[in-house]
């Protein structure tokens, strides 16, 4: 089957076996494995990263996907879970399960394929009628709704994002959803725009930097990011770290001086009764103008250098590079 695998450090496309006749690999024992064709898988950031780090070598890409199952059912996947015991997974927080979480793409074969196969319990049944060719933005998403709900944001507050990449697009996508509105500092002109079209109030970097913001969501993770987080905040406000930071961020003593308080966040879980990647699901059915307003390049899957490149090149136009890999 066509597949994206990393090959010498490079996100290669290459033909694999299909993957619905091998043996259980160990890192799902114990779980009911579903086939999913996949229709579209995307690049996340972190994608980027992983491969530098070598940390996927060998691997098929892709924990941002979606297809069918067998039967036609057309599904997203929550490429994360959990032992399914621990106290963590029990309160929700699989993504945090102290046995060691498992995510699709990452430590297993991902979606970057015409098949993979996951677990039956991170099938997330799609409501009718949603564009399957966008439908892998459901996990970015959620990864932005779960941000929010650790930042513990209120109807009444005064929101920053700091960032317009897709994770900055995507939390104002949900706080749009929320019928929630944001300043959002975008650095390039197809960024603002894409704010703007997802309701954010596009604001210069200096103009942030008021201290009167209840929360501020970083959705960078550096040094500067940080600093400028910390400026924008009100005394005992809260940053929300959606931003991953790959290399140590340093924080100075203001943080401490106004008392801020900063509330990472990585993946998502359950929140309430429902898990954040279905809220997700929701969102994008709903609104199908994210996609419109995110997505800025489709490849096929043979051309995994040229999309890679493009996913890379931020300054270039890119907000999200997406893989058609079926038809709908």
């Amino acid at each position: 089957m066509k597949a994206v695998r990393v090959v010498d450090g490079v996100a290669a496309f290459v033909d694999a076996d299909d993957p619905t006749g091998a043996a259980d690999d160990g890192n799902h024992a114990g779980t009911d494995l579903v086939a999913v064709s996949v229709v579209s898988s995307s690049i996340c950031g972190s994608d980027l990263h992983l491969i530098d780090s070598g940390f996927v070598e060998g691997l098929i890409l892709g924990h941002e996907f979606a297809g069918r199952t067998p039967d036609g059912t057309p599904v997203a996947v929550e490429p994360v879970f959990g032992c399914g015991t621990c106290r963590e997974c029990g309160d929700g927080a699989y993504n945090l399960c102290s046995a060691g979480p498992t995510m699709v793409g990452i430590a297993t074969d991902g979606g970057m394929a015409e098949t993979v196969m996951v677990p039956a319990s991170t099938l997330v049944p799609l409501p009718s009628g949603m564009d399957l060719t966008s439908a892998s933005l459901v996990e970015p998403l959620a990864v932005a709704e779960h941000a929010l709900n650790r930042a513990r944001v209120t109807d009444s507050d005064r929101i920053c994002v700091l960032g317009a990449g897709p994770i900055g697009l995507a939390v104002a996508a949900v706080l749009r959803g929320r019928h929630h509105s944001c300043d959002i500092a975008a650095r390039h002109p197809h960024q603002q725009a894409a704010a703007d079209a997802l309701g954010a109030n596009v604001v210069d970097s200096g103009e942030t930097r008021s201290g009167n913001y209840d929360v501020v969501m970083d959705a960078v993770g550096i040094t500067s990011s940080l600093q400028q987080a910390v400026a924008s905040v009100r005394p005992r406000g809260r940053i929300g770290l959606v931003g991953t930071p790959w290399t140590p961020a340093e924080i100075d003593v203001s943080l401490a001086l106004r008392e801020v308080e900063i509330v990472p966040s990585m993946m998502y879980g359950r929140h309430g009764a429902e898990r954040e990647i279905e809220t997700a699901a929701r969102l994008l059915a709903e609104n199908p103008d994210i996609a419109t307003a995110l997505i800025t390049q489709r490849f096929p899957l043979d051309a995994a250098t040229e999309a890679f490149a493009a996913a890379a090149d931020r300054a270039s136009g890119t907000i999200k590079v997406v893989f058609d890999v079926a038809p709908a």
